[in-house]
């Protein structure tokens, strides 16, 4: 693999003495030896000196997923020219995927979005059946306005909504959320992020009470056991995945890999086991293994430690899948036929499990303790995240029914596969888990996240690494990857969901709502107390009429929500106002009444955090393209419209609750009823001391188009050449988003410091990033908490979330008085159930949904990179050959996917590097030619609300 990829279109000048070829040769030789920590021949480097002559290199992070890869970008005369792996960055080493090398080019396509474009009729006049037309930023505000006017007299706060993105920087993503929730009060605020780790958010916080990874990826040098659970890491995280491969090469004999997925692919081809296992059992095969050690090796566990670190929980069973519920306004009226409202007869059919489910023979023995038996009706009740404690004796009693006959029995997901081997391998599985002295990691991505009983299986997993003293040490800990490139920095840790604020602050929770309004200097009684409104709900509330503005941000939300059909009628035929912001004309923008071009990674100052708590800043290395501007200066503008007295006035809520006038109390703060939330938010006294200073690091020799303006001289939101804010805003948005987690185990070093260093894991105290959280020995938090406690734990789990608990058993709490539990963890008792559609008589078949290596999520910006097209130019259906053949299907046929929301054609693909077994088959949704997400059900996990992609029932036919 080559270390440097030069862009093609930057033109080398006639009179250099080296040719293109030589030029290219030259460069990329020597990068790639630099690299690797070999000699550079005089004469090679002299000619990649010659070549490079006038490009200016500077440190960046990747684009792409959560690993957080490094990279470093030559820039020349405007344009960025080369880009390579940083060799300086801890976690790719010098390396890039084949993704990373064309960070560049994505933002060079034919069709990028250079100006405001404006549905209109032929009179100029806004008209939502009319066709697109370029328009003025300030005419795209001036709509923008007067439809969220219109919104917030219809509807109040919930009636203006955003779909945000876990690819917003971070600075972007606090001002978005200091206008949404501080400005609007409108808690309608949720990343497509929602759709990617929410179920591992809900794990963390129900486990720890705090979250995000207790571990770092240096575990996959330290480790003796990986174990990938509903991961195809060789292709989603295919720079971790090297480093798993350099560790088993360089001890094959001890370090093993273990494969856990309902279809192979290409992370299968590393490991020394393969587990293929029937969609949804992966919660029943982790209490097989919780069960091998409580029933089997009850010495392997680590008393000492559960005695002191640990509590056992359990939860209500019957709480649905998280679609709409009887009564919902789309769901009304029922009809003879079965249908009703919006759904279909055949939606129905799956919907109605959200009321009523009847308990399955494959899933009546792992109920049985609740009191359950095949066939009862369970009554499903929305059940929050509500838990309490039970006994060890209870979780023994839960356990007791996960034999190794059971789990595979109903886990068994290739149907050839003889049922002996089956057991051999979960019997293996259990051994190197138990394994004394072997230390095991466990990483999953979507697989374990978007289910329905995600949160569930995220708590199992570290039940298992509880008991055996595995978790939070080097080389052993359950570790959720993270998918997109600051879910966890931006939509996790500044807080862009619709329940949360700052450093793991809730917008429920009266004391963190003040300790935000006094942290913003608006009033007491500002904040709104109701975070409801998830990405799914928006959509849903969109559809039943109530949210009637709302802004696509760095994300593609009609695109890639399930049920999608739904959403885009909605979006076109109701009375609403729809703004997409993005670099290309995705299916977001065609939904839109209004599109805005946004500049694009490089083209603005930002900050991504990474899967392993990693933040990393960068600089703006070129000016945005046409007249497209960063997100931070598109809602910094949009929230000059708007004044104290316009928002901050009485509303109540669809639910009853009051939000207080709070106008009187900003005057005595000093502010007027025209005092503009520009000015309470973002341009306010404390921001204006961030200096803009040219001279110096790191300002000095880069653009700061939101801060000076830029020789494009765009005409901004107020008809005038924008000529910037005259403060540094992406310091102060940074400096008071850390202030939030400063002192409370969220502590980020200071702005200036992440451009001197590729990154530091949080909590960063006393300048020294953090690897183990949790564990006294590396993390300074766990130690102060364990001298405090006296308790001489090697381990303080210290989140301060759900850390008093009722005390009951598995049916239900006995004893509602409330136990405080400072600094323990949770293992909790969840079981094994059916997801809401499985396949049936006519629709046969599982369809799994992922992604590929070549292509990004909904493919916006790598389907316009040449070299990444021509190498996966469609979606196709990757099914097994004998599936094909009962369908009277062969290789390159056109087949239709077909579920009861609706179906799309691909291409049959039987020889592929995804190798599903019999009844099940996968297809990728990059591609919006071939859009799966139509045919995908829209349930989720009931506490997370994270949809699930990975399972639903479809039937496959000849087109």
């Amino acid at each position: 693999m080559i270390d440097i990829l030069i862009i093609k279109n930057h033109q080398i000048g006639e009179n250099m003495s080296l040719s293109r070829r030589e030029f290219l040769k030259s460069s990329a030789a020597a990068s790639a030896a630099a690299a690797i920590g070999m000699n550079v021949p005089t004469e090679l480097e002299a000619n990649a000196n010659e070549a490079e002559a006038g490009w200016r290199w500077d440190k960046a992070a990747c684009r792409f997923c959560g690993t957080g890869c490094g990279i470093m970008m030559a820039t020349k005369n405007g344009k960025i020219v080369a880009v390579k792996g940083d060799p300086a960055a801890p976690v790719n080493r010098g390396l890039n995927c084949i993704k990373g090398y064309f960070n560049a080019k994505i933002m060079y396509g034919a069709d990028r979005l250079t100006q405001p474009l404006l549905r209109v009729n032929d009179k100029g006049e806004f008209d939502k059946h009319g066709k697109f037309a370029p328009v003025s930023w300030k005419r795209a505000f001036d709509e923008m306005e007067i439809h969220i006017r219109k919104a917030l007299k219809a509807s109040g706060p919930e009636g203006v909504a955003v779909f945000a993105s876990g690819q917003y920087t971070i600075m972007e993503g606090y001002a978005a959320q200091k206008m949404m929730k501080g400005g609007f009060r409108s808690n309608a605020i949720d990343p497509n992020a929602r759709h990617c780790m929410a179920s591992a958010v809900v794990g963390f916080y129900q486990t720890f009470g705090i979250d995000e990874p207790s571990g770092c990826y240096d575990d996959i040098e330290l480790t003796d056991t990986v174990v990938s659970w509903g991961s195809n890491m060789a292709e989603m995280h295919p720079i971790l995945w090297s480093r798993v491969t350099d560790r088993k090469l360089t001890d094959p004999d001890r370090v093993k890999v273990i494969n856990m997925s309902t279809y192979r692919h290409r992370t299968s081809d590393l490991a020394d086991i393969e587990i293929i296992f029937s969609p949804n059992t992966d919660l029943a095969m982790w209490n097989y293994i919780a069960r091998e050690i409580v029933y089997n090796n009850p010495d392997a566990i680590d008393w000492d430690f559960l005695k002191k670190n640990i509590v056992f929980a359990a939860s209500p069973v019957n709480m649905g899948y998280g679609m709409r519920r009887k009564g919902e306004k789309s769901l009304t009226p029922v009809r003879p036929d079965g249908s009703a409202g919006k759904y279909s007869a055949k939606e129905m059919e799956t919907i109605r499990h959200e009321m009523v489910h009847k308990v399955s023979a494959k899933e009546a023995p792992a109920l049985e303790p609740y009191g359950y038996k095949e066939g009862d009706e369970m009554v499903n009740k929305p059940a929050g995240l509500k838990h309490w404690e039970i006994s060890f004796e209870e979780y023994k009693k839960f356990l007791e029914p996960y034999t190794l006959d059971y789990v595979a029995k109903i886990a068994k997901g290739d149907p050839d596969e003889p049922l002996d081997q089956f057991k051999q391998k979960l019997q293996t599985l259990a051994d190197l888990y138990i394994e004394k002295g072997r230390k095991v990691v466990s990483f999953w991505t979507m697989g374990m996240n978007q289910h329905t009983r995600g949160t569930w299986v995220n708590t199992l997993s570290y039940n298992v690494h509880f008991m055996l003293n595995k978790q939070a040490l080097p080389g052993s800990g359950a570790f959720s990857l993270t998918g997109q490139p600051s879910a966890c920095g931006t939509a996790r840790e500044v807080g862009t969901f619709c329940h949360r604020l700052p450093a793991d602050m809730m917008v429920k929770n009266p004391h963190h709502r003040k300790h935000t309004e006094d942290g913003w200097h608006i009033p007491h009684g500002t904040l709104n107390p109701v975070g409801n409104q998830h990405i799914m709900k928006i959509h849903r509330d969109i559809e039943d009429g109530v949210v009637k503005f709302a802004w696509v941000n760095v994300c593609n939300a009609y695109q890639d929500s399930a049920s999608a059909k739904h959403w885009i009628k909605a979006a076109r035929t109701m009375d609403n106002f729809i703004v997409t912001s993005d670099g290309y004309p995705g299916i977001s923008a065609m939904v839109s009444d209004l599109v805005l071009p946004s500049a694009m990674i490089y083209e603005k100052w930002g900050a991504y955090g990474n899967a392993e708590r990693r933040s990393q800043h960068w600089r703006q290395q070129v000016l945005p393209v046409g007249q497209a501007m960063s997100d931070t200066w598109q809602w910094v503008e949009l929230s000059k419209r708007f004044t104290v007295n316009d928002l901050w006035g009485p509303y109540t809520l669809r639910n009853g609750v009051k939000l207080a006038d709070v106008r009187d109390e900003a005057e005595k703060m000093g502010y007027s009823k025209d005092t503009t939330m520009f000015e309470i938010l973002y341009a306010n006294d404390r921001a204006k001391k961030y200096k803009i200073d040219m001279n110096a690091f790191p300002q000095k020799g880069y653009d700061n188009s939101e801060c000076n303006g830029d020789s494009r001289n765009v005409v901004g939101s107020d008809g005038k050449v924008f000529k910037g804010y005259g403060f540094m805003i992406h310091q102060y948005l940074w400096e008071e988003y850390a202030s939030f987690g400063r002192g409370h185990g969220h502590d980020l070093a200071d702005f200036v410091v992440y451009h001197k260093v590729r990154g530091l894991k949080w909590p960063v105290v006393d300048g020294k990033e953090t690897p183990w959280r949790f564990n006294v020995k590396y993390d300074p938090y766990a130690a102060k908490a364990v001298a405090k406690s006296g308790n001489g734990s090697t381990h303080a789990f210290y989140g301060p979330l759900a850390k008093a608990l009722s005390q009951g058993n598995l049916l239900g709490i006995t004893d509602k008085k409330k136990k405080p539990l400072p600094d323990k963890a949770k293992i909790f008792a969840r079981p094994y159930m059916d997801p809401p559609e499985m396949p049936d008589a006519e629709y046969d078949t599982w369809l799994c949904t992922g992604r590929v290596l070549e292509h990004w999520h909904s493919g916006t910006m790598t389907m316009r990179v040449p070299e990444l097209f021509r190498a996966v130019p469609e979606a196709l259906c990757y099914m097994n050959p004998k599936t094909a053949e009962e369908k009277g299907l062969k290789q390159g046929d056109l087949c239709w996917v077909e579920s009861r929301r609706g179906r799309v054609k691909a291409h049959v693909e039987t020889r592929g590097r995804n190798r599903p077994p019999r009844g099940l088959v996968f297809v990728p949704w990059f591609d919006e030619k071939v859009f799966i997400n139509k045919v995908c059900l829209d349930a989720t996990c009931p506490q997370s609300k994270q949809t699930d992609y990975k399972k639903c029932a479809v039937k496959i036919y000849k087109a």
